[in-house]
C-alpha cells in the first residue's frame, strides 16, 4: 500500500477551504501519495469507524473552486479522556499515514500539536502541517498577510452592503448592518470602507474609552444627524459584532434587550441577531431624542462564510496547498504554512506568534493609527464635529454629546 496523507477541516468555514484541500491533494497525488479526507474534523480520529474519503485527482479538481467545505467541518475538541480511551491509532497505522494536514484556526492548530505529541509517545510519529484560516483576519500573520477567506468574505459582504445602501437611498431609510468578527473589526471595516458607509463602528475605535451601548448608538446618531444637515435623509451603518462582546454584563442587562442566559449566568449572544439588537437600541435612542428615522437590521455573517472564493483567495490557497508539500519535503512538522507577500513559503510556529506568558495567540487588531483607517475616518465617514453644532441644534438639544471624537475621547 502507498504511503498516505490525511487531511481534515476544523472550526467554521471560510472561502478557499476546498482550494486548499484540492491543491494539497493534487500536489501529493503527483508525488505518489494517497490522500485521505476525513469528515467531521477531529472527531474522525476518535472514532473506530471514521467517515473518510479517498481524494483522487478528479475529485480534487472538481471541488477546487467551490465554496463551503467538501470535507464536513466540526468544532470537536478532544478531551484527555478521548485521547486515553478513543484515539484511533489503527487509522494511522493501517493507512500508512505520514502527514496530517489540518485546516482551521488556532484551536485546530493547538489540537494538531497535541495529536502529533500523542503519536510520538505511541512510537508512531506523524508530521503535522497546519493551514490557518479565518474570515475575521485576526490571526497575527507576519507582514500583514491576510488569513485566507477574508478577502472573499469582504468582497461578498461589500456586494451585500452596497445593495443595502442602494435600498436606503431608494427608500429613504437607514440600515444597521452587523458583521462577523468576535475580537477584531477587520471584516466590518473592510466592508464599510469598500461601500463608503457613513458610519463604521469596530471595537478598536474604543481605544481611549470604555465601550457602552450609549456610545455605540450615539456614533450612529451622529452620522444620521450629520447626513440630515447635508440634506441626505438616508444611510447605513455597519457595526462589528465584536463591540457587543466587549460590553460588560451590566451593560448588556441594561440594554433593554431580553436574552436567554447559560448555566453560568452569561447572556447567550450567539443565539441572537446582533443587527437586530443594534437596530432596536438605535430605535430606542431615536425615540428618546424625538428623531423620526426608520432603521432596518441586516446581518452579514453566515452569508459570506461559504461563498465562492474570489481570485485572490484561489491563488493564495493554491500557494498554501503547494506550500504544505514543500514544508513536508523539507522535514518540517508541527508548524503552520505561511506565504509571505513575495510568494515565498515559510514555516510559522505557534511559539512565534503566541503570547509567551499565556501561550495563547493574541488577535490581530485593526491598526487605528494607520493611514488606511485614518483616511476613511477623516474623509469617508459622516459625523458631527464642532463646526456642525449650530446646524445640529435643529435636531439635537446637546449636539456636543454626539461629536464623534468626543464620544471616543479622541
Amino acid at each position: 500500500m502507498k504511503e498516505a496523507i490525511a487531511i481534515l477541516t476544523g472550526g467554521g468555514p471560510a472561502p478557499g477551504m476546498n482550494a486548499v484541500v484540492g491543491t494539497v491533494a493534487k500536489t501529493f497525488i503527483r508525488k505518489g501519495y494517497r490522500v485521505i479526507g476525513l469528515h467531521g474534523g477531529y472527531s474522525g480520529l476518535f472514532d473506530p469507524s471514521p467517515r473518510m474519503v479517498e481524494i483522487d485527482f478528479e475529485l480534487a479538481d472538481d471541488i477546487f473552486s467551490r465554496g463551503g467545505s467538501y470535507l464536513q467541518m466540526s468544532r470537536f475538541k478532544p478531551s484527555q479522556k478521548d485521547f486515553d480511551d478513543n484515539f484511533n491509532l489503527h487509522f494511522f497505522k493501517e493507512n500508512k499515514v505520514r502527514l496530517l494536514v489540518t485546516v482551521g484556526g488556532d484551536d485546530t492548530a493547538s489540537t494538531a500539536n497535541r495529536i502529533a505529541s500523542f503519536l510520538e509517545e505511541k512510537k508512531h510519529p506523524v508530521a503535522n502541517i497546519h493551514v490557518p484560516k479565518t474570515i475575521d483576519n485576526d490571526l497575527p500573520l507576519p507582514m500583514g498577510m491576510p488569513t485566507f477567506g477574508y478577502q472573499s468574505a469582504k468582497d461578498k459582504g461589500a456586494v451585500l452592503a452596497r445593495t443595502v445602501y442602494n435600498d436606503a437611498r431608494t427608500s429613504g431609510n437607514w440600515f444597521v448592518l452587523s458583521a462577523m468578527g468576535r475580537s477584531a473589526g477587520h471584516l466590518a471595516f473592510g466592508i464599510g470602507a469598500a461601500s463608503h458607509y457613513p458610519m463604521i463602528v469596530i471595537p478598536e475605535m474604543f481605544n481611549r474609552t470604555t465601550i457602552t451601548v450609549r456610545k455605540i448608538v450615539d456614533l450612529v446618531v451622529s452620522a444620521i444627524v450629520k447626513r440630515k444637515i447635508m440634506g441626505m435623509d438616508y444611510g447605513a451603518a455597519i457595526i462589528s459584532e465584536g463591540v457587543f462582546h466587549e460590553l460588560s454584563n451590566e451593560e448588556i442587562k441594561n440594554s433593554g434587550i431580553v436574552f436567554s442566559y447559560d448555566e453560568h449566568g452569561h447572556p447567550e449572544l450567539g443565539k441572537v441577531s446582533k443587527a437586530h439588537i443594534f437596530s432596536e437600541m438605535l430605535d430606542n435612542r431615536l425615540r428618546e431624542l424625538g428623531l423620526k428615522v426608520k432603521s432596518r437590521p441586516v446581518e452579514v455573517g453566515y452569508e459570506v462564510r461559504c461563498q465562492t472564493p474570489v481570485a485572490y483567495d484561489l491563488v493564495y490557497c493554491t500557494q498554501l496547498g503547494m506550500g504544505v508539500h514543500k514544508l513536508f519535503a523539507q522535514g518540517n512538522s508541527r508548524c503552520m504554512v505561511y506565504v509571505d507577500p513575495e510568494g515565498s513559503v515559510l514555516p510559522l510556529y505557534l511559539k512565534d506568534i503566541e503570547d509567551p506568558a499565556t501561550h495563547k495567540i493574541p488577535p490581530r487588531m485593526v491598526d487605528m493609527a494607520g493611514d488606511k483607517v485614518q483616511g476613511v475616518v477623516d474623509n469617508i465617514l459622516n459625523y458631527i464635529t464642532p463646526a456642525d453644532y449650530e446646524a445640529a441644534r435643529a435636531y439635537l438639544a446637546n449636539p456636543e454629546e454626539f461629536d464623534f471624537r468626543k464620544i471616543l475621547n479622541w
